[in-house]
Formats: structure tokens, sequence, C-alpha cells
């Protein structure tokens, strides 16, 4: 069962309810319990608030550096779908807490942000979402530590396509990006549904359209599970 989630700020306020994030301060508290609630991110192209049908994943469910996450179908048996939210806030918070930089701040500080760890079976792994190096374009998704600044940070992109952020759908740019004008945002391409497709990467790719026509594989929804 799925809950419709406007942002990932509201995904950063699930973590919140489990142990008080949102500000730098209280980036190193991580409560015990309650466990953050799953969090699910679906492709705009692909599905709907109602009906996600493809959710981001971590390739096989393994749980290392440098796993890519792709696009799979949404199925509750599979751990590679448990990803949980780290840390949320502004990013204002992410810059006092050294997770972007001065630059990123000055264009996207007021903006919500979050990292999104992997939690197979529920257990954190202390590996989120992220890139290998600082953005570039088609550089694929990938598990990295979540203590690396920028690449394991994403901004929802709310300013960059607001007629389609009031629906639920937004780019989500990652925070080691560079160019504001069109920055490195969450991209798909292809079918995910097509055979040979399943481990079919999700990359970042300079946004395009923005501000008016951003392309539906460049805008995304959340979920909680």
């Amino acid at each position: 069962m799925f809950i419709k989630i406007k942002s990932l700020a509201a995904a950063a306020l699930l973590t919140t309810a489990a142990g008080g994030i949102g500000t730098a301060s209280a980036f190193s508290a991580r409560a015990a319990t309650p466990a953050p609630a799953k969090i699910a991110v679906f492709s705009a192209e692909f599905g709907t608030a109602a009906n996600p049908n493809f959710i981001e994943t971590v390739s096989h469910g393994v749980a290392k550096v440098g796993q890519p996450t792709v696009l799979n179908r949404v199925n509750g048996s599979n751990p590679g779908q448990d990803i949980i939210g780290h840390r949320g806030g502004l990013v204002s918070d992410f810059f006092k807490a050294g997770l972007v930089s001065a630059d990123v701040n000055k264009h996207y500080g007021n903006l919500n942000a979050a990292q999104l760890e992997f939690a197979p079976r529920g257990v954190p792994s202390h590996l989120c979402v992220g890139l290998e190096a600082a953005a570039h374009q088609n550089e694929r998704l990938s598990l990295q530590s979540c203590d690396m600044p920028g690449t394991t940070v994403w901004i929802i992109d709310t300013a960059d396509s607001p007629r389609t952020a009031a629906k639920g759908y937004f780019p989500i740019v990652n925070g080691s990006s560079t160019d504001y004008a069109h920055p490195f945002a969450m991209t798909y391409y292809g079918e995910p549904g097509h055979r040979h497709a399943a481990d079919k990467p999700i990359r970042v790719a300079h946004l395009l359209g923005n501000p008016a026509r951003v392309h539906d594989n460049q805008l995304w929804g959340v979920l909680k599970k």
C-alpha cells in the first residue's frame, strides 16, 4: 500500500518522526525506534501516485558501493526496493552540515532535500543513493557512503517545474550540480517493462525544458510505503 507524498520534504519528515532530522544540528541524531518509513520514488513517465507501476530499486538488492539503481516493477517482496529516509531538511541545512557547497546553497538553499538510504529487509546499510563522482551527463545512480558530500544529496527542484510540482511531480537534482540553468537531474531513458531493461540504470542528465516543459522522464513522485 502506498501513501502519496507531494515532495521529498515530506519524505524527510518521515525520518524526522523516526528520530529527529531536518536541521543540521539534528543530522547526527538517529533514534532506534520507530524505524523510518520506506519510501518509493517513481517516474511520472510510467506511473502515477495511484499506480506507480515502477519504482527505484537497488539492482539485485545488493548492498555494496557502486551498485546501480534501476526502475523495477513494484514488488513488496523485493528487498531492493527497501529505501528509507536517511537525512532530510532544507538545502541550507545540508550546507551547514558540510554536505553541499556554498554555491549549491546559494542557488537552492530554501528548497528541500534528502538522502535516501538502502535498508534491505529493514536493516540500514549506511549506503545512500548517489553518484560515484561529481554529477556529469548520463552518470548512473549508484549506492555510495551516506557520508559522501554532494553526490548523495537530492534536491527537490520544484522551482524548475512549478506547474507539475503542484501536482506532486518534480525534478530531483543532484547536490553536486554546478550548472544551475540546466542542473543534473534524475533521468530515465527507455522503457523499464521491456525485456532486458530490468537493470537499465537511472541516470542524471541536464534538466531540459525547465521551467515550463520538463519531460516526464525527468519528473518524479514520492510515495510512503
